[in-house]
């Protein structure tokens, strides 16, 4: 995707506008050295908004739009980020059976499309992915995901151990995909309700996200490879949730 193709919003009143009106943005970008009540005003709405906030050199936000940007520009999310405290009540409230997926650093927009799509097809309610270090809501992500990712809410959130928490104490039991799980997927009950988790290709899951989790789980292989690829690893766990809750 080009630049030509995302949608920007720049200057120090419309960034601050977007935000107070609670406009869906994936991302706010401000110029090193901005110091004063806009930079306070700017952090505070992005931490009440939980969006991302990225300082880089003024050179860098040149680079990204053409224009005025008065030291200041944010990139406009292709769909809604949902509260994952609002999205949980409304499962249970329709007498859903919580099918949630949580991500762990999956930065590349194409999996997490991919990830998406399979969530949607096999009925989960929600992709929960953290505020940092994760692919977010795109228009390519869109794309890539066939259109789910505007059927399916995503919830940002702060931190996916407080998340994991937050869904223990509401009654969902959290599994995490690991390479050094004792049990294997076909072995657990993830008829009740659930949320899986899944990690970056390279790292896996963090430590914290690990021993946050109820249990930790393997898919069986037979090859040499060490992995499936994590989008390829999201449909073998959702389909398997899915077929034991027919």
């Amino acid at each position: 995707m080009t630049d030509k193709d995302k949608q920007w919003i720049f200057g120090r009143h419309p960034v601050l506008e977007a935000l107070e009106a609670g406009q869906p943005l994936e991302k706010v970008w401000l110029q090193q050295g901005t110091r004063g009540d806009f930079e306070r005003d700017l952090r505070h709405w992005c931490r009440d908004r939980q969006v991302p906030l990225v300082v880089i050199p003024k050179e860098r936000l040149g680079r990204m739009v053409r224009g005025n940007h008065q030291g200041v520009v944010a990139l406009i999310a292709a769909a809604p980020y949902y509260e994952l405290e609002d999205v949980l009540p409304l499962v249970y409230e329709r007498s859903q059976t919580p099918l949630f997926v949580l991500l762990d650093g999956v930065t590349d927009v194409r999996n997490f499309g991919a990830i998406a799509r399979s969530a949607e097809v096999c009925g989960a309610q929600a992709v929960v992915i953290p505020q940092k270090n994760s692919a977010g809501l795109t228009a390519e992500a869109v794309k890539a995901s066939a259109g789910a990712l505007s059927r399916i809410p995503v919830c940002r959130v702060k931190s996916l151990v407080t998340a994991i928490g937050y869904l223990r104490e509401s009654g969902v039991r959290v599994m995490a995909s690991d390479l050094s799980g004792e049990q294997y997927l076909h072995e657990l009950d993830l008829a009740g309700p659930v949320a899986l988790v899944l990690g970056s290709e390279g790292e896996g899951i963090s430590q914290g996200v690990a021993q946050a989790a109820d249990k930790c789980f393997r898919i069986p292989q037979v090859g040499e490879l060490n992995s499936f690829n994590v989008s390829v690893a999201a449909g073998i766990m959702l389909y398997e949730a899915m077929r034991q809750r027919e």
